[in-house]
């Protein structure tokens, strides 16, 4: 399959950095109850966090990092006892609390209880590979929008609530990705982000020795590894290439780099703009440069999230940025093709395809530049993605060529 080749510098790079981004990842608990494939957290059940410790690390984050947003991860966040109070904590703060959850434990009576405290938004992981149980076993991804609908419903019908969803992108699912896409389409009113996730693991045709320090350690202790080879070198621009085959105009704005490679698209960022079943565009790179410098100077951090109440406004967004904006401007364009869908409400939708831990041939592991999804380990920050390392090995793991120590 060949490379889809996409030029960098006709995209916004999202000016995320280390200390100041606009999201970071807090781990109240690493117990869940799914086992997704390919999960980069070992399930530990005795490991809620006192909210002490949570505070501690809340405040690490607000000593370090400058942040629009707080994701609450883990394991599932949900299933901490007090997981009501870390919200409230966290939007005491003045952050936004983003819960990351399966959502098999969300009812109603608790998604008002953390609306109540706070809590700013959602992201549900909804994929075929989580061992869910019930009508939802043997699901495919298209199947399981089913599920997607149930979440979207529940946090609308409670009201002002962000809802995202992601799923992990292995070789055998990534042809769903444009009914997904299709399906969030016909849904724009009530789902705001969907993330597609590239599946990462340790295999054994990987020509690479590992070290922990000058320590060599056997591959098959690595907690994400499969003893099977699998294809774990999707990229975001696959995923991308699909897309276009059934939306061709379907054009990202927005990217982060990776740390040891410039011109790649780690976070992929599209912003589309329509109505139920009907996109008129798709926002250019000065749209989302425009919010995020004013968002900056206004708020004094990136944005991450966005409510329904701002999402809500995608026929304002093209009234009045049209001028600033070719993607905005060719939106409305079409849109006027039709007068009388100027009186319909038109949304905004995020699109974002993101690509974990590339191993280069060099042995170089090129990690997301700034890293949105940093956490707190032992008092500093921390990749969350291989945290594992740190708690098994005391640091992270390199990557030797074989052959080449």
């Amino acid at each position: 399959m060949a490379e889809l080749i996409l030029n960098h510098r006709e995209l916004y790079r999202l000016p995320w950095t280390l200390p100041d981004n606009a999201i970071s990842w807090l781990e109240p608990t690493a117990m869940c109850n799914l086992a997704c494939d390919g999960c980069y957290r070992e399930n530990e059940k005795n490991s809620h966090k006192p909210l002490d410790l949570i505070k501690h690390e809340l405040d690490i984050f607000q000593q370090k990092r400058n942040s629009d947003c707080i994701s609450i991860a883990g394991g599932d966040p949900l299933l901490h006892p007090q997981i009501v109070e870390i919200v409230a904590e966290i939007k005491r703060r003045g952050l936004k609390p983003i819960v990351n959850t399966n959502g098999a434990v969300l009812t109603k009576d608790l998604l008002k209880d953390l609306k109540k405290a706070g809590v700013y938004g959602f992201t549900f992981h909804v994929d075929s590979k989580q061992g869910r149980g019930g009508k939802w076993r043997g699901k495919n991804e298209v199947e399981l929008n089913e599920l997607r609908y149930h979440y979207a419903k529940m946090l609308a019908d409670v009201g002002g609530i962000a809802c995202s969803f992601n799923s992990t992108v292995y070789e055998d699912t990534l042809k769903y990705t444009p009914e997904l896409l299709k399906w969030a389409e016909e849904n724009i009113d009530i789902v705001h982000t969907m993330v597609f996730i590239c599946f990462r693991h340790v295999v054994p045709s990987l020509p690479f020795d590992w070290y922990a320090g000058g320590q060599k350690v056997d591959w098959q202790n690595i907690s994400y590894h499969s003893d099977t080879d699998r294809k774990v070198d999707i990229l975001s621009t696959d995923i991308l290439r699909v897309v276009r085959e059934y939306y061709p105009d379907f054009s990202p704005c927005a990217y982060l780099n990776g740390t040891e490679k410039v011109d790649s698209f780690k976070w992929l960022l599209t912003e589309r703009i329509g109505t139920k079943g009907k996109i008129y565009g798709y926002a250019g790179p000065k749209f989302l440069e425009l919010v995020m410098i004013a968002h900056h100077f206004f708020k004094g951090t990136y944005l991450s999230y966005a409510s329904p109440k701002i999402t809500r406004r995608g026929r304002s967004a093209m009234l009045f940025l049209w001028p600033v904006d070719k993607g905005i401007r060719k939106a409305l364009i079409k849109m006027l093709k039709n007068p009388l869908q100027i009186f319909k409400k038109a949304h905004m939708q995020t699109i974002m395809f993101i690509q974990p831990v590339d191993i280069m041939k060099d042995g170089r592991q090129s990690m997301c530049d700034g890293c949105p999804d940093i956490t707190v380990w032992n008092g500093d920050l921390v990749w969350s993605c291989r945290l594992e390392e740190q708690k098994m090995f005391g640091t992270f793991l390199r990557s030797v060529p074989k052959n080449q120590e």
